[in-house]
C-alpha cells in the first residue's frame, strides 16, 4: 500500500473513530443530563476540570513529542524500541509525582473534601493513559485497531450506562463509566504494541536528549489546558456548580464538532513531521491546501449551522433547564472557527512537526495570561457568557500570532481559493435557516428541514462550484449507488 493510500485509508479512519465519539455523547449526554440535572453535572465536570491539572503533569507533553520521535524511527524496530522505552518510563516518573500531588492537595485542601470521591475516580484515566501509551500506535499508524478498539468500548459503556445511572445520586456512577468510556480500552494497549517492539520500563535514560523538547511542549499543553479549563474551575469558584453546567454544556457540544475537524491533524502529524525533517515543502505545502480545505468545507457549514440553531441543539442536549447555554454555544463556535486556523492547522500541523514547539509555547502563554485576566474581571458579571467570550478572543489572539511567526517557505495564498466556496454554501445555508425558523414552529419539523435541506442545499452548491472535493465524493457515490 503506497504512503498516499495510506494517508487517506488513515484519514477516513480517524475520521470514523472521531464520528463515533460524537454519537455515543449524542446518544448518553441528552439521557445524563435530564438524568442528573444541572448541579450534579456541574460536580462531574468539576471534578474532571481539576483532575486535568494532575494529567497533564503525568503527560508531561510526552504524546506529542512521542508521535513525532517515534515516527521518525518507526524503520528501525531497534531504535524504535530504544526510544519508546525510555519515553515510557520517563511517562512512569511523572505520572508517580502527579499522583503524590493530587494526594497532597486532597489531604490540604478542606474545599475539596466532596469532590474527594469524584476526583480519585476520574484520576485513574492518568493511569490507563500512562500504561496503554497509545501514542506508539498513533506513531505507527495503526488507525484500524485504535477505531475497533474505542468503538467497542464506547457501545460497553453504552450498556453499563443505562444498566446503572437512573436517578440523580449516580453521578460517580457516570464518573467511573465515563472512565471506562475514554481511557479502559487503552488497558489492551499492553498486549497489541508486542507487534511493533517490546516496550518497556528502563533506567538507562538519555534524559539531555529528551527533556528540553518534552518540556518546552509540557509549557505549551499547560498553557492550553489552563487555557481550557480554567473557565470551568474559576466558574465554579466564582459563581457556582448550576453555572458551569451550563457553560459545560456548550463546551461539550462545541467539543463534539470540533473534534471531527481538529482529528486529522493526529493523522497528519507523523507525516509532516517526516516531510520538515527532509525539508520537502512542495509536499507541504500540498497537504497544507488540502487540509485546509478540508477544514473550511467542513467547518464553515458546522458554525453556521450552529449558529442558528443553537437553542433548538441545547433542548435537544439537555432541555429546558440548560436553555442558557446558547448563548455561550453561540460565543464558542466563534472561538471554534479561530481555533480551527490558529490551533489546529498553524498550531498541530504546521509548528509541531516542524519542530517549533518552543515559539507554539510562548504563543500559548500569552494567550493563556491574556485569558486568565479577562476570565477575572468579567466571570463575576457576565458568569458563562464572559468565559466564552474570553475563550474567543484568547482564541483569536492564537491566530494572529501564529501566523506572524511561521515559516516563511510555506504559501497560504490559496486561501481564498479553498475558503470561497464554503463562504458561499454557508451563507446560503444561513439564509436557508432564517427562512425556515420563521415560516415552522413545530419544534421537530424545524429541526429535520433545518438540518436535512442546509444539507442538500450545501452539498449542492459545492457541487455547482465544482469543489474538487465534493466532486469526488459524489462520484464515488454515484458509481457505487446508481
Amino acid at each position: 500500500m503506497t504512503p498516499k493510500k495510506n494517508l487517506k485509508v488513515n484519514s477516513i479512519l480517524n475520521i470514523v473513530k472521531t464520528l463515533s465519539n460524537i454519537i455515543f455523547p449524542l446518544i448518553t449526554f441528552p439521557y445524563v443530563s435530564r438524568i442528573l440535572q444541572p448541579e450534579n453535572m456541574g460536580k462531574v465536570n468539576f471534578a474532571a476540570s481539576y483532575v486535568s491539572y494532575f494529567a497533564l503533569l503525568a503527560s508531561l507533553g510526552i504524546t506529542t513529542y512521542a508521535i513525532r520521535e517515534c515516527s521518525a524511527v518507526r524503520k528501525n524496530s531497534y531504535c524504535l524500541e530504544e526510544k519508546a522505552s525510555e519515553i515510557f518510563s520517563i511517562n512512569i516518573c511523572t505520572t508517580v509525582i502527579a499522583y503524590v500531588l493530587l494526594a497532597m492537595s486532597l489531604f490540604f485542601f478542606q474545599n475539596l473534601a466532596s469532590y474527594k470521591t469524584l476526583i480519585v475516580v476520574q484520576s485513574t484515566t492518568i493511569v490507563f493513559a500512562t500504561l496503554g501509551a497509545d501514542w506508539l500506535n498513533m506513531a505507527m499508524e495503526d488507525f484500524s485497531y485504535i477505531t475497533i478498539r474505542t468503538i467497542l468500548f464506547q457501545f460497553l459503556s453504552l450498556l453499563l450506562l443505562f444498566l446503572f445511572v437512573k436517578n440523580t445520586d449516580d453521578y460517580i456512577k457516570y464518573a467511573c463509566i465515563s472512565v471506562v468510556a475514554s481511557s479502559g480500552a487503552n488497558i489492551f494497549n499492553i498486549f497489541h504494541r508486542r507487534k511493533y517492539c517490546a516496550v518497556h520500563f528502563t533506567r538507562k535514560i538519555k534524559w539531555k536528549v529528551h527533556m528540553k523538547p518534552i518540556f518546552f511542549l509540557f509549557v505549551m499543553i499547560l498553557a492550553q489546558t489552563i487555557f481550557n479549563s480554567a473557565d470551568v474551575t474559576m466558574l465554579g469558584l466564582m459563581k457556582g456548580d448550576y453555572e458551569v453546567g451550563i457553560y459545560s454544556t456548550a463546551v461539550k457540544i462545541e467539543n463534539l464538532i470540533a473534534q471531527v475537524v481538529s482529528s486529522l491533524a493526529w493523522v497528519v502529524m507523523p507525516r509532516m513531521s517526516s516531510y520538515f525533517e527532509e525539508e520537502d515543502y512542495e509536499s507541504i505545502n500540498k497537504i497544507l491546501e488540502k487540509i485546509l480545505g478540508i477544514f473550511f468545507l467542513i467547518g464553515l457549514p458546522a458554525i453556521v449551522g450552529v449558529l442558528s440553531l443553537s437553542k433548538e441543539i441545547v433542548l435537544i442536549a439537555g432541555g429546558e433547564k440548560y436553555i442558557g447555554s446558547a448563548l455561550p454555544l453561540k460565543i464558542l463556535m466563534i472561538a471554534f472557527f479561530f481555533n480551527l486556523i490558529g490551533g489546529s492547522f498553524l498550531g498541530n500541523i504546521v509548528f509541531l512537526p516542524s519542530r517549533k514547539e518552543k515559539e507554539y509555547m510562548v504563543i500559548c502563554c500569552i494567550a493563556t495570561v491574556v485569558n486568565l485576566l479577562f476570565n477575572y474581571v468579567l466571570i463575576p458579571y457576565w458568569g458563562a457568557s464572559a468565559a466564552a467570550g474570553t475563550t474567543a478572543f484568547s482564541a483569536f489572539l492564537i491566530m494572529i500570532l501564529l501566523f506572524k511567526r511561521k515559516n516563511k517557505n510555506l504559501r497560504f495564498s490559496y486561501w481564498k481559493r479553498v475558503a470561497f466556496q464554503p463562504i458561499v454554501g454557508s451563507a446560503i445555508i444561513g439564509v436557508y435557516c432564517f427562512i425556515i425558523g420563521i415560516l415552522i414552529k413545530i419544534f421537530w419539523i424545524k429541526i429535520a428541514v433545518s438540518v436535512l435541506g442546509s444539507i442538500f442545499l450545501y452539498g449542492l452548491t459545492m457541487i455547482y462550484m465544482e469543489n474538487d472535493i465534493c466532486i469526488k465524493l459524489y462520484i464515488i457515490l454515484k458509481n457505487k449507488f446508481i
